[in-house]
This record gives C-alpha cells, sequence and structure tokens, in this order.
C-alpha cells in the first residue's frame, strides 16, 4: 500500500506516556500510519533515531511500542555501520518511516553521508509515509531553529528542502523558538514557513500544507511570511483534536 500523495506528517508530537510500555505511539503517529491506508496486514513502520546517535535503549522502546500499536516494526541504524544492506529498497518498502528527535544538524550531516536524504525522497514519491517529531519534523523543510549546536538557539538552513518551506518546532514550550523563528523569516534565512506548538502537527499533501492536527487540546499551528516592510508576520491555524 501507498499514499495516493506524497505525504508527511510534520510534528512537535507523536509519543505518549506508556502505561506497560516506557511509551507510545501518540494520536498524531497513528493517524500518519492510517494515511498509508494499509488493509488486511500489519502496518509497516521504520524507526529512524539518527538525531539521537542510534541510541539503543530507544530503538528497545520503540519495537515495545510498535507492538502494542499492532505494527510490524523495524528500524534504520547508521552507527557504526547501516544495519540494512540498501537503505533505499529499505524505507522504500515501508508505509511509514517514523523519525525521531534529537540533533538535526547531526541527522542531516549523516543523512548526507550516506545516502538517506535521496532514499528518503525516493520513498516519499513512491507513496510512502514520512512522519517524525522536532528534528524530525525540521529535517523534511528548508530549515528552522535548532538547539543543535548549544543551548542558544540558531538557524538550519540545510534541510532535505523536500518542503519549500521552513518549519518551527516547540513553538510554545522553548522561548527562544518564536522569536527566532519570526526573525530569520524576517531576514530572509529562512523562507516562509509553518510553526507547531508542542502537540501539534502539519499535515503535507506533495508541498502543500492541507491541515493542522493536534494530539493535545488548545495546541495550535502558525504560518510566518514576511511582509513588504521585512517584518515577520504570524497567522495561528486551528488545528484538529485527534482522538
Amino acid at each position: 500500500m501507498a499514499a495516493d500523495t506524497p505525504t508527511i506528517l510534520a510534528t512537535s508530537g507523536g509519543r505518549i506516556a506508556g502505561t506497560r510500555t516506557a511509551w507510545s505511539a501518540g494520536p498524531l503517529t497513528h493517524h500518519a500510519v492510517d494515511l498509508a491506508g494499509v488493509n488486511g496486514r500489519a502496518p509497516r513502520v521504520c524507526f529512524v533515531p539518527t538525531a539521537c546517535g542510534d541510541d539503543a535503549r530507544l530503538v528497545r522502546e520503540f519495537y515495545d511500542a510498535a507492538h502494542e500499536a499492532g505494527w510490524h516494526g523495524s528500524h534504520l541504524q547508521l552507527f557504526p555501520m547501516p544495519n540494512v544492506p540498501d537503505i533505499a529498497a529499505h524505507l522504500r518498502d515501508q508505509d511509514v518511516v517514523w523519525v525521531w528527535g534529537g540533533s538535526v544538524a547531526g541527522l542531516l550531516a549523516m543523512w548526507e553521508l550516506h545516502g538517506v536524504g535521496e532514499a528518503m525522497r525516493a520513498a516519499w514519491e513512491a507513496g510512502v509515509v514520512l512522519t517524525g517529531v522536532s528534528a524530525g519534523s525540521l529535517c523534511w523543510h528548508v530549515g528552522g531553529t535548532t538547539d543543535s549546536f548549544g543551548p542558544e538557539l540558531r538557524p538550519v538552513t540545510n534541510g532535505l528542502a523536500l518542503l519549500p518551506w521552513s518549519n518551527g518546532v516547540h513553538y510554545d514550550s522553548e522561548a527562544q523558538r518564536r522569536p527566532l523563528f519570526q526573525s530569520l523569516v524576517a531576514d530572509g534565512t529562512l523562507p516562509a514557513g509553518y510553526a507547531t506548538d508542542d502537540g501539534a502537527g502539519l499535515l503535507y499533501r506533495g508541498t502543500d500544507m492541507v491541515e493542522a492536527l493536534t494530539e493535545v487540546l488548545g495546541k495550535a499551528a502558525y504560518f510566518v511570511e514576511r511582509d513588504e516592510a521585512g517584518s515577520a508576520v504570524e497567522t495561528p491555524i486551528e488545528a484538529r483534536l485527534l482522538t
């Protein structure tokens, strides 16, 4: 199965506290799996924890969450070497690819080294649903704001650019995020783009943002663009609550 249009669900969420596991997939991630349209078998979901250095504990916790959700789980690791012989073929064989958060700068560097960006584009164009949180949201865009380099946020501008927009994550929970994202759009460092509160996500069909979603009541998304005077203009976007 494949999505009928190249699909990305870019989020500042997708994980919730577990009851029998360390954590569970949240409504946003379940929605990404639903978008793949799988029937008659377990959805194939590949977990990509590059941004956390392929932390082995995190991988184990993913398999627990995947089992709980009824998915056929797999993972892609790059340290100390790729765990699959053909990265592009493995990603293409999935229904959903779920990219975890952490260092987006580190993620992009490792993906460039191993050709993962090209493999992700091919999978996306073939109908594999791409989703992720934080670094796993920023990576699909042109760029955004990141703490990859230290506690003072800095811009990242070398995203995969599957989507021609910038992206702001954790927009309501980290004090530096909103003002820096707006200033980077205003001065042209970043193109216009979309931001998400914690718990919210952005659904893209092709390169068009078609719907904001949230797994937390009251959380929203935002469109930020540069006006003719060179100032940032922020427009709130109401997010549909997932259950």
